[in-house]
């Protein structure tokens, strides 16, 4: 590849950098994949799929949200890969398919499994704000003197009476029934 002068990417008029409509090529006929220069190929083979791919990513991470915060559950690779794979020509009768349902995807996850999603990104504000809320409110009134003392007494209770022994035995004996 030959490097491009920057004053030639500048220069253009803005009209050149509309993105294509999905599998629009530029005018002309195609070259031949095996013949053709690597800028050939990619304005007629990459571009007018990727392109269009490339704007429907940043629309979709529009609507997640992603330029507001650092951390966000949207995954753009995996966006791209399910838009791709939706929208090759080759599968156009074919019904949508979800990302994990992809082949090779699956494949992919069977030998690389991912790790789970933090539950702060799962959660919304709302729901967020709730969980934090209730295990303040757990937690003073676990503070609270009566309620100490109420657990010290179970504490207690349990020690003097063998209460995990005589679960144990419960359990032993429901099980030999």
């Amino acid at each position: 590849l030959q490097p491009v002068p920057m004053e030639e990417l500048f220069s253009a008029p803005a009209v050149q950098y509309l993105l294509p409509v999905l599998g629009e090529v530029p005018p002309g006929e195609p070259p031949d994949p095996k013949k053709c220069s690597p800028r050939e190929y990619l304005e007629f083979y990459i571009f007018p799929v990727l392109l269009p791919g490339l704007a429907a990513l940043l629309h979709e991470a529009e609507k997640e949200n992603c330029f507001e915060g650092k951390r966000t559950k949207f995954i753009a690779s995996d966006f791209l890969t399910e838009w791709l794979y939706n929208k090759n020509p080759k599968r156009k009768d074919e019904s949508f398919t979800e990302l994990f349902s992809i082949p090779f995807v699956k494949d992919w996850l069977k030998d690389h499994p991912r790790p789970p999603i933090p539950l702060s990104l799962l959660l919304s504000e709302e729901e967020a704000s709730i969980v934090i809320q209730s295990f303040w409110r757990g937690y003073r009134v676990r503070c609270d003197s009566e309620i100490q003392e109420l657990r010290q007494w179970q504490k207690k209770l349990r020690e003097e009476r063998h209460i995990t022994e005589v679960v144990k035995k419960f359990w032993t004996k429901q099980e030999a029934k």
